[in-house]
């Protein structure tokens, strides 16, 4: 015979609708946030970068973030391409607008790494 108290059924009601919450989310899939984004990057692997290497660039800081260098770099867009931009100085914030020299391109050739040539 099976437990029937109205604990017992609770818990076995909200197991049952966790279980099925899980499940929906499994074959729903990506959400759309993360399939454009997933878009975007496939396009950004096919078409060619509007930068080049050894060419200056200027153009404003986003944002500030640590480079797996352990250094903190300057992250930008050229023409919507990430540049990061590395041997910046101190007192950098997001918004100004930076020079940079670009040294080489990352994997995928979606970004590229670039270093500090001055302030605009």
């Amino acid at each position: 015979m099976l437990p029937s108290s109205p604990v017992v059924i609770g818990v076995a009601v909200a197991v049952a609708l966790l279980a099925l919450f899980v499940l929906v989310r499994r074959l729903r899939g990506p959400s759309a946030e993360a399939r454009e984004s997933k878009r975007a990057h496939e396009a950004a692997q096919k078409r060619d970068a509007p930068v080049e290497i050894g060419e200056t660039y200027e153009f404003g800081v986003t944002e500030l973030t640590d480079h797996h260098s352990g250094d903190e770099v300057a992250v930008g867009k050229v023409e919507g391409f990430v540049v990061f931009t590395e041997d910046v100085p101190g007192g950098l914030e997001p918004g100004d607008v930076i020079r940079a020299k670009v040294l080489s391109f990352n994997e995928g050739r979606t970004s590229a790494d670039a270093t500090f040539v001055g302030r605009a």
